[in-house]
């Protein structure tokens, strides 16, 4: 009797089925051991990533109990000859409360969150801009979530901001209506940041405490809420750095935050970020997994394939260097170096400033002016801007260069990673454009806060990126086999059932 094309697949790919071997790891707890049979059956002589005995041992919370019986014992059916699995030791099993993936809404709750994140930073950026930042003087967690709701509560918040350096030297011209605008811009950022730690810290502990997550995921989500609790006191400690005169007066600064508070805050928004939209997109990963196994032995293949180290290694490269030239971004956004040497490709008459003007003594605070390097690198506004530029133009010829090769290796890519390339090419080159329109335009606020828009969104294309190119982990193969050792069984029982 002809095999039907499910039947023809399944066999074919029953090497899955036998890709686990007994591993004796500490404790004599059970951890499955890729076979190499696997990926030399479906890939020639292409290898497997080498777990290590620490790797496996991190893995022995699986949920092997979540079993059925049959993956330990040989099924005597038609298919038999198929599916030899060899059968544990009952005490060496892992039993485990801890689901092998997680739910399909965790990855969902990621996402959405991360998109919240996004608007934050976008609507942190436009605070900056309209120098509302130091606006609100005070830290209330809980109470500050509550704007002024009558005219007393107005005034008695303005009079707190009037014993302020902001409003002494620089805005001293302001009027209460005047005041609210900015009060409101900045108690709106506040407001988003307490609405985030709300719909995802609690969220997370529901799916933590039922045990709807992998202990993998687990540990990212509770570190993800750590971080955002950090933001909120790293917000704080960026305020309060343009709220002290005495900082202010040793930073030789007129009233703003500090640049390297401003860039942590800003740093830690988009590790947040990227930590958000990796994980959630690692839990859908393995939920797609389940829903079209065919595809996934396909994309398995080409991801195990040696000649895509160079373009793994290159992704994650691009996504640090992305990073960096962000952060350097913040320095630019928290010196105003924006509003200086407004030409492109030139600085003034040149391309490059003097180098007197570049390492410039005044920024040194030391008398042997030992500091002089570091500190015109981090508070020298020509330097910093010139920095930005170097990353800036550094970056976008490195994803072009990785563009041109992605087209070179395209049959080896998987479609996905592909076409994410081709989109973080496109992306790179609206936002050398927005920086340069930012720069000749003296720093309008809608074309700033576009430009920091496009600088999370080449991050957010490079991290997809690097979890489309990730290579398929022990999880991932544990559930591509319970599936096709499901389907092969369900298949036996047929054919028994027609005879």
């Amino acid at each position: 009797m002809s095999l039907s094309r499910a039947e023809f697949f399944f066999i074919k790919n029953s090497v899955v089925l036998s890709c686990f071997k007994k591993a004796s790891v500490r404790n004599t707890n059970y951890v499955p051991n890729i076979s190499a049979k696997f990926f030399s059956r479906l890939t020639g002589n292409i290898g497997i990533r080498k777990y290590s005995s620490t790797r496996l041992e991190s893995l022995k919370w699986f949920s092997f109990n979540s079993f059925p019986k049959r993956f330990y014992s040989s099924i005597s059916t038609s298919t038999s000859s198929v599916l030899k699995v060899k059968s544990p030791s009952t005490s060496s099993i892992v039993k485990s409360k801890w689901p092998l993936n997680s739910h399909k809404y965790v990855g969902y709750l990621c996402l959405f969150n991360a998109s919240l994140v996004f608007s934050i930073v976008i609507l942190g950026g436009l605070t900056r801009l309209t120098e509302s930042g130091l606006s609100i003087t005070e830290w209330k967690p809980i109470t500050g979530s509550i704007p002024p709701l009558n005219e007393k509560q107005w005034e008695q918040e303005f009079e707190k901001y009037q014993e302020s350096p902001e409003f002494k030297q620089l805005n001293s011209h302001i009027t209460l209506d005047e005041f609210k605008f900015i009060f409101f811009m900045e108690w709106s950022h506040r407001l988003l940041g307490r609405t985030i730690g709300m719909l995802f810290v609690l969220p997370s502990l529901y799916f933590v405490a039922r045990r709807k997550v992998s202990l993998q995921v687990a540990f990212k989500l509770m570190g993800i809420c750590s971080l955002i609790g950090f933001q909120g006191f790293i917000g704080w400690w960026m305020v309060e750095s343009g709220l002290d005169a005495e900082q202010l007066a040793e930073r030789n600064s007129k009233p703003t935050v500090s640049q390297y508070r401003l860039t942590t805050h800003l740093g830690l928004a988009f590790i947040i970020y990227s930590s958000m939209i990796y994980t959630g997109l690692q839990v859908l990963k393995e939920f797609q997994i389940m829903k079209n196994p065919e595809k996934y032995l396909v994309i398995f293949k080409q991801l195990n394939s040696n000649k895509l180290k160079f373009f793994k290694k290159t992704a994650i490269g691009l996504a640090i260097l992305t990073f960096i030239t962000a952060m350097s971004g913040g320095l630019v956004a928290g010196l105003d170096a924006g509003l200086i040497y407004n030409t492109f490709p030139h600085m003034g008459d040149n391309y490059i400033p003097s180098t007197n003007e570049l390492f410039s003594p005044v920024f040194s605070r030391l008398k042997d002016q030992s500091d002089i390097w570091w500190r015109n690198m981090f508070e020298n506004p020509t330097t910093v801007q010139l920095n930005h530029r170097i990353l800036a133009l550094t970056t976008f010829f490195t994803v072009f260069a990785a563009h041109m090769y992605s087209h070179r290796i395209k049959s080896l890519i998987p479609r996905n990673a592909y076409i994410t390339m081709q989109a973080a090419m496109g992306v790179a080159m609206v936002q050398v454009g927005l920086g340069i329109c930012t720069l000749i335009w003296l720093v309008p606020t809608e074309l700033a806060a576009a430009h920091q828009a496009g600088a999370l969104t080449l991050l957010t294309t490079m991290v997809i990126l690097c979890q489309q190119l990730r290579k398929p982990t022990m999880s991932n193969m544990i559930l591509l086999k319970r599936f096709l050792e499901k389907n092969v069984t369900d298949l036996a029982k047929k054919n028994n059932v027609l005879k």
